[in-house]
């Protein structure tokens, strides 16, 4: 809608604000018109009271326009037509009345009455005027009218329209803003999940194995706790991240804590702290996103390897294929997950979602995983394939 019709509808907005103080104006200003004419007739020197009860039965059902815009245009109608067949001196130059109820029936009228009543104007102001030139300034006055009235109502119709549009735009919006924040919910609880599980389960692991060479080994017992200790202030400057995007009012999901590749190293070492002996290749390429999930995957089946496998060894790859995907693989030499009783996890464990996790994190950036027994029957593997050029 161009710069006119925005003004043309703000001015139709105001006008449908103050509908009464409208149609007393058009009244008004119609009957002062008609009254006009009959009074300035110059062949009607007495002025007869009927000519004037004409010109105001032409003029006054104006006020019923826009409840009734068809009864109307004929109500006014009428009077007028006999006015101008008894008395055509004492009709205005321009029948103003005649023009606003046909205008009224243009904008708010049916489909049927707008065509009768353009079809009826058309012939009547043909057929009835005395003169040509008055012919063709009666088409002006009464066919622009009916123009006028049309460009009203499709602009009406456009605003309506727009309006729809907007609407749906809105709701279209809201839904949008809904969905990412249940994904950002969701994707935050993963985060948290890898956390927590990596860190308090490595300090499970230590706490545990600590006490027990306490008096043989003291110097392993001081390295456990010292790898308590890592593993908790890690834990806890990681949890800090996001629990600070979560308090920052309006912070995007960009903000959220991203993990890179780089700082696997602290992970494999604090792995390596507990016991079991890391063989790592790590390279570090990709988007953050990519890295992200990659450093979460290894995360988590590190976390297994630990809590659950009872591996010696485990090997840790990341390497890019082809320059369009990430290869990520984690293999263990121990038992595998500890089977399930009945109620457990979603992913085959009691109480536990890291398998699962490392799916949606890798589904996440288009990739896929998969998590089993490494061939032969020895140990566990979590091998994801994660696409370079999300």
């Amino acid at each position: 809608m161009g710069t006119w019709g925005k003004r043309a509808e703000g001015l139709l907005a105001r006008g449908r604000a103050r509908p009464r103080a409208v149609n007393a104006v058009l009244v008004a200003l119609a009957v002062g018109v008609s009254l006009w004419g009959v009074y300035t007739d110059p062949h009607d020197a007495e002025r007869q009271w009927w000519a004037y009860a004409l010109a105001l039965a032409g003029s006054l059902p104006l006020w019923w326009r826009q409840r009734a815009p068809w009864a109307v245009v004929l109500a006014c109608s009428a009077p007028t037509m006999l006015l101008s067949v008894v008395a055509h001196f004492a009709m205005p130059q321009i029948q103003l009345a005649t023009a606003i109820a046909v205008y009224t029936v243009a904008d708010r009228g049916r489909d049927w009455q707008r065509v009768v009543l353009l079809v009826s104007v058309v012939l009547g102001n043909v057929l009835g005027t005395r003169s040509f030139g008055g012919m063709l300034f009666s088409l002006v006055v009464s066919v622009g009218s009916f123009v006028l009235g049309s460009m009203v109502r499709e602009l009406r119709r456009l605003a309506g329209v727009e309006a729809e549009r907007a609407r749906q735009v809105g709701l279209r919006a809201a839904s949008d803003a809904a969905r990412a924040v249940v994904e950002e919910r969701a994707r935050i609880a993963r985060e948290m999940h890898d956390i927590l599980a990596h860190a308090v389960s490595l300090m499970v692991v230590q706490a545990e194995a600590g006490p027990l060479v306490v008096r043989s080994d003291p110097d392993r017992a001081i390295r456990a706790f010292d790898a308590i200790s890592d593993s908790g202030r890690d834990a806890m400057v990681q949890l800090r991240r996001v629990l600070g995007v979560l308090k920052e009012e309006g912070a995007a999901p960009a903000l959220a804590p991203q993990p890179r590749l780089a700082e696997l190293a602290g992970v494999l070492q604090r792995v390596r702290d507990s016991g079991v002996a890391v063989h790592a290749e790590i390279e570090e390429t990709g988007p953050a996103e990519v890295q992200a999930a990659a450093f979460r995957i290894v995360q988590e089946a590190l976390t297994n390897v630990v809590k659950h496998a009872g591996a010696r060894h485990v090997s840790v790859k990341v390497a890019a294929r082809g320059g369009t995907r990430l290869l990520v693989e984690v293999a263990d030499d121990g038992t595998g997950p500890v089977p399930a009783p009945a109620g457990a996890g979603v992913d085959g464990r009691s109480g536990g979602r890291g398998l699962l996790s490392i799916r949606e994190r890798a589904a996440a950036c288009g990739g896929s995983a998969e998590t089993g027994p490494r061939a032969g029957g020895t140990g566990y593997l979590v091998a994801a394939v994660l696409p370079l050029d999300v």
